[in-house]
């Protein structure tokens, strides 16, 4: 009976982690707000928050970020 609760509970778990996403986007533009607001508009479009990993500046900016939900 313990080894049927303990698979139970095992088998629930693993449905939570699969029921949760995380995915990377990236964006370019000229300046930070416009990177910022192109990985927004990809959150938005995917009903997630985001989380910005890294921003690079040259002469245009490349930004990558984590979405989640």
């Amino acid at each position: 009976m313990k080894s049927i609760k303990t698979f139970v509970a095992v088998a629930a778990l693993s449905l939570i982690s699969f029921g949760s996403f995380a995915q990377s986007v990236s964006a370019t533009a000229s300046t930070l707000d416009r990177a910022e607001a192109k990985i927004a508009a990809q959150a938005a479009r995917e009903g997630a928050a985001y989380k910005i990993t890294s921003a690079q500046f040259d002469n245009r900016v490349h930004m990558t970020a984590e979405l989640t939900k």
